[in-house]
């Protein structure tokens, strides 16, 4: 496997810092968790004497030496790309939660090859270190979000932690909420919808509600969190939480649709018409928490992650239209604009 060397200088903000986190602020190395495997593996020297354990703290004027080993594609499909940031909110040995951007597709489709989430993990684990139980293509992926939908999602370091945490979303343990603004007044502060969802015998690229035998069993909850009165030219709009029981294509998207109240912004399901999308050319739809029990250690890994800038600019551009937040908003929406983020690391 090919490798680099990376000499590191500790300047006044990492004094004292413990070296496998000072090791994972450089510029093009891996994460923390492959930084502190590099320390125990003798990959890693202090002043040119080796370093012995990843706790060790380093100190100003200390340079760090580092033997980087490229991720290797052998084998593989997918074509590394290291050009993809990855967000990443939390990694251990196991699995890893990124928040994705909006206009990144998970893994290979017509139209893209290379420039995928799948690639991006490709590039910054290497095919050794993600698990492979959804084939070559999909590389690490547990459940996907669609292209234009943001927020989090947890990617699987290894097979064993891969179908632990597809076992979890079977047995619906796996707790993923959502956030989205859509279109028109919604009456009652909570629902529920259960439908089957299957393909569009009209248009292969959409789903659609159906009882046809082939549909798949889709729950999906919500509360209102915030209602926002109507305009000149739109019926209002309604700020909801959704948490998915089931992970079916476009699920929340088809069946917010189904009830009435299309996504703000979405080019499959919602309405045309720019100016009730407030501008808006994507789905307003953000995963913004997740939470589960961790497959190896059972710690409950709970994460929650802000809303981008161009959906905050829509919540803003209403705030005085708002008729209010519901008990549930009152505590969510304060969140969705000061979630914690952390370090953004580059493949």
């Amino acid at each position: 496997m090919p490798s680099r060397i990376v000499n590191l200088l500790v300047g006044p903000e990492f004094d004292g810092m413990r070296l496998d986190a000072f090791l994972a602020t450089g510029e093009g190395m891996p994460s923390r968790s492959a930084c502190a495997r590099l320390v125990e593996g003798g990959a890693v020297t202090i002043n040119e004497t080796p370093a012995t354990s990843k706790s060790e703290k380093v100190l100003l004027g200390d340079r760090v030496r580092a033997t980087v080993d490229e991720p290797d594609d052998a084998g593989g499909l997918l074509r590394p790309n290291p050009e993809i940031p990855l967000d990443i909110r939390f990694e251990d040995d196991h699995l890893i939660v990124l928040s994705k951007q909006a206009g990144l597709v998970c893994h290979p489709s017509p139209g893209h090859v290379d420039d995928t989430l799948a690639n991006a993990l490709v590039a910054h684990y290497g095919y050794a270190h993600l698990g492979m139980l959804q084939g070559e293509e999909r590389p690490g992926i547990v459940h996907r979000l669609d292209m234009e939908t943001s927020g989090l999602m947890v990617a699987a370091k290894d097979d064993a932690t891969q179908k632990a945490l597809q076992d979890l979303i079977r047995l619906r343990v796996l707790d993923r909420r959502y956030v989205a603004l859509v279109q028109g007044p919604i009456a009652h502060d909570e629902g529920a919808i259960e439908t089957g969802i299957a393909r569009s015998t009209r248009d292969r690229l959409r789903m659609a509600v159906s009882d046809a035998p082939g549909a798949r069993e889709a729950i999906t909850t919500f509360r209102v969190l915030e209602r926002f009165e109507a305009g000149r030219r739109d019926d209002g709009y309604t700020l909801v939480e959704c948490h998915l029981y089931t992970g079916r294509t476009h699920q929340i998207r088809v069946h917010m649709r189904h009830v009435g109240h299309p996504l703000v912004g979405d080019p499959l399901y919602g309405r045309g018409d720019l100016r009730q999308n407030l501008g808006l050319d994507r789905q307003f739809l953000h995963s913004w928490r997740i939470s589960f029990d961790h497959p190896a250690t059972g710690e409950t890994v709970k994460l929650a992650d802000t809303l981008p800038d161009d959906l905050l600019a829509v919540l803003e551009s209403l705030a005085e239209r708002s008729m209010g937040r519901t008990p549930a908003g009152e505590k969510i929406c304060p969140a969705l604009a000061s979630a914690g983020r952390v370090t953004r690391h580059e493949g």
